[in-house]
């Protein structure tokens, strides 16, 4: 998978992302929950977009920073969240000058080339106690139909809930693995 061609798709999707985005409010709230973020959390938002969070991070009083490596999609949030850190870059190698209590892959880890990469170098930047969630609202299998189409090339097969546990086992202690037909999520705490 070429980041590039990444890049160009989401770039290319950015303008209409918001109108054409399904957002299950209650699969979101619940995703935030179990991700620990809540009042005065700091959390970092990874693969941001738009900033399709950042209103619920605002609702519950969380400060957040987004990161995306879609300089359009940046250009968006920044317009919309003025007053929130956005980084434009590629979060499986970014340096992160802070560390956060909760950080959220929503809707997104399929779209990174190396997902122990990209776990490895954000346990970095939480902090002792922190939880790491990936999660997508909507079941594995509708997100395997929904990448089927034109963000195929763009896109790596989830993995199971059981692997992508595996996988962060080695940075966090996983305590959380739902696959179900309402949300996929995998989370853990930092040991």
């Amino acid at each position: 998978m070429d980041k590039r061609q990444i890049i160009e798709f989401f770039d290319s999707c950015a303008s209409s992302w918001d109108e054409t985005l399904e957002i299950n409010d209650a699969v979101i709230k619940e995703i935030l929950f179990k991700g620990g973020v809540s009042e005065g959390k700091q959390v970092l938002d990874v693969a941001s977009g738009t900033g399709v969070l950042f209103p619920y991070y605002n609702s519950l009083g969380a400060d957040f920073t987004g990161i995306d490596i879609s300089p359009e999609m940046v250009k968006i949030a920044r317009e919309k969240f003025p007053e929130n850190e956005i980084i434009c870059g590629d979060a499986e190698n970014y340096k992160f000058e802070k560390q956060f209590d909760a950080i959220m892959i929503h809707n997104a880890f399929p779209h990174f080339p190396d997902g122990d990469k990209l776990i490895s170098n954000l346990s970095s930047a939480l902090k002792g106690g922190g939880r790491i969630s990936v999660a997508h609202s909507m079941s594995a299998k509708e997100l395997e139909k929904c990448h089927s189409g034109a963000a195929n090339k763009i896109s790596l097969p989830l993995p199971s809930k059981e692997k992508l546990g595996e996988m962060m086992g080695k940075y966090v202690s996983v305590d959380l693995l739902i696959s179900d037909d309402r949300m996929f999520m995998v989370s853990g705490v930092k040991k």
